[in-house]
């Protein structure tokens, strides 16, 4: 059930702002803070070595100047990386982050993120919960962490190391089905997140009322978006949340 020592933003910069830099990079990330947003929603996962680094796709081919797998990589490989230059000349060079170098800047710049325990086809969410859970406890304080996913079993480890009350959890759905309470109640869920093309009135009424937190991804259009808000959905994770301060 919710943590009251976390309170929400209304808005998060999906994997950095990504609208402006290479997604889910220490780049990302400084861009959103230099836009005055304070959260920002990121990818973890482990290379074949084990090392938790902050990237979405299986695959290295689309945000990378490399092609194959994320799991045959060790640190050393994907230290050789250009994970900048497929955005923007000015990002050439710009390194794939490690979650100990992202969790290190996180706290330089005082913000906060949900953080994606990403578990892609294959991978083992326990190694990954514990590889990332206890880096991220232990480096930020709970008023400045979510951790979320869609893999259940990954929630499910990541609350048993945890305990009851230590670490926010969000369940993440694409349509919000009808076991939906099912899944957060399994474990002790704070919130719930939703994709907003897919979410319905009668639903996210259902899950405040539940009192679940509501967030909404990925909107980038903010009259689109806007009946929401009235729905009960407290924060939106954008890729250009700017567009939402006016």
């Amino acid at each position: 059930m919710p943590d009251a020592a976390l309170a929400l933003p209304r808005l998060i910069a999906h994997r950095g702002l990504s609208a402006r830099a290479p997604e889910n990079t220490l780049a990302a990330v400084r861009a959103a803070h230099g836009v005055g947003v304070d959260w920002v929603e990121l990818d973890v996962q482990l290379l074949g070595d084990g090392t938790p680094v902050i990237w979405h796709d299986a695959g290295l081919r689309r945000c990378s100047d490399r092609r194959g797998r994320l799991a045959d990589l060790d640190l050393a490989a994907a230290r050789r990386l250009d994970a900048g230059g497929w955005f923007g000349e000015a990002f050439r060079g710009e390194p794939m982050a490690t979650l100990t170098e992202m969790l290190a800047l996180l706290n330089e710049l005082d913000m906060g993120v949900n953080l994606e325990l990403k578990v892609n086809r294959g991978r083992d969410p326990r190694a990954l919960v514990a590889a990332a859970v206890p880096a991220v406890m232990e480096a930020l304080p709970p008023s400045r962490r979510l951790l979320s996913s869609f893999n259940d079993a990954a929630l499910a480890h990541a609350r048993a190391l945890a305990g009851p009350e230590a670490l926010s959890l969000g369940v993440l759905f694409e349509g919000i089905g009808r076991d939906w309470r099912r899944r957060c109640e399994a474990v002790e869920a704070f919130s719930v997140h939703a994709d907003w093309k897919r979410l319905k009135a009668p639903r996210a009424r259902e899950v405040t009322a539940a009192g679940y937190r509501l967030l909404c991804y990925t909107a980038n259009d903010p009259l689109a978006f806007a009946p929401r808000w009235a729905w009960g959905v407290e924060a939106v994770i954008s890729d250009a949340p700017t567009r939402f301060m006016t």
